[in-house]
């Protein structure tokens, strides 16, 4: 029997596209994922006006795409990088599987922000204690969301998924069983961190199956709605930064700053190299000359009197 096979080179850029997609499901790449490369695709398939054959797809084409995100749009050159690589993703995977010819796709380079953070002053504020008498019950659990960011450094998506049955207070560990690489770890529960959530789990009741962080019927807390209480809260303070993500900066941080390897931050972030942890020590170099003298092996023989000094 005969069959009547579509020749590669006549898919169009939308069939090549669903292809991509399938080969992310069978990957089971985080739905996040998956909707950036939806958006990412309906933005170059704007730009485009239409649903070419993939054969028509050329270098020329996605260097005018990038130029018109630089001259059209107004995005910023991190985000204008971030449009590019869904991208190349999608077309070096059509690439690969041979449903259009290859050729290189460069993501336009951009100068990195040092990596925005709260400050020692600001979570003072943020870290003070509500009044259980007077507060509400979301007020409360904000602050104690407050305090679990700040210990572990977690993605917000992780956190929400969080639950009672995660938390192993006799040997001070923590299970995370959903992170961005779809690995489940194991990271060590901070000694301070304990009591906060013992008491936040007193009055939050509920069962092992049921979630840490949780609305006020009990069900699973949403993303957004965890965003909007943070602001809320921030706001209330006197704090104008409102993200749960400047936690995990902070951490990262904070860590390097009190002197902590980077191998075990690697660890603690869920990072599969340490490229990204390589960043942060870069974006914070600024802040590494605070107390440099006190680190500083040359500066701590000196002041030790163990070598002669200039007179």
């Amino acid at each position: 029997m005969k069959i009547n096979m579509l020749k590669t080179n006549e898919l169009s850029l939308r069939e090549g596209f669903e292809k991509f997609i399938s080969k992310c499901k069978v990957k089971n790449l985080a739905d996040r994922t998956i909707d950036y490369y939806y958006k990412e695709f309906e933005r170059f398939t704007k730009y485009l006006k239409g649903n070419p054959a993939l054969n028509e797809i050329t270098t020329e084409v996605i260097e005018g795409y990038t130029i018109y995100l630089k001259n059209e749009t107004g995005a910023n050159e991190i985000t204008i990088a971030s449009y590019m690589r869904a991208v190349r993703a999608i077309f070096y995977y059509l690439m690969k599987m041979g449903y259009m010819d290859s050729f290189m796709i460069t993501i336009p380079k951009a100068v990195k922000k040092v990596k925005e953070t709260y400050t020692d002053e600001e979570l003072k504020v943020l870290l003070k204690k509500p009044n259980l008498s007077k507060c509400s019950f979301t007020e409360y659990k904000t602050w104690v969301y407050i305090n679990y960011l700040l210990a572990t450094g977690n993605r917000i998506s992780t956190v929400i998924n969080l639950k009672i049955k995660d938390l192993d207070f006799d040997n001070m560990l923590i299970k995370l069983t959903t992170t961005k690489n779809k690995r489940q770890q194991i990271i060590p529960m901070a000694q301070s961190l304990k009591p906060i959530l013992v008491e936040y789990l007193e009055i939050r009741g509920g069962n092992a199956e049921d979630y840490v962080f949780c609305t006020e019927t009990g069900a699973q807390a949403k993303i957004r709605t965890m965003e909007d209480n943070l602001k809320y809260y921030n706001h209330k303070r006197g704090i104008s930064k409102t993200s749960s993500h400047l936690f995990r900066h902070t951490f990262a941080k904070t860590w390097i700053l009190n002197g902590g390897d980077i191998f075990r931050l690697q660890k603690m972030l869920g990072h599969s190299d340490l490229s990204v942890v390589k960043e942060y020590v870069s974006m914070f170099s600024n802040d590494l000359v605070l107390d440099f003298d006190k680190y500083n092996p040359l500066d701590k023989l000196v002041k030790s009197d163990k070598i002669i000094k200039m007179k």
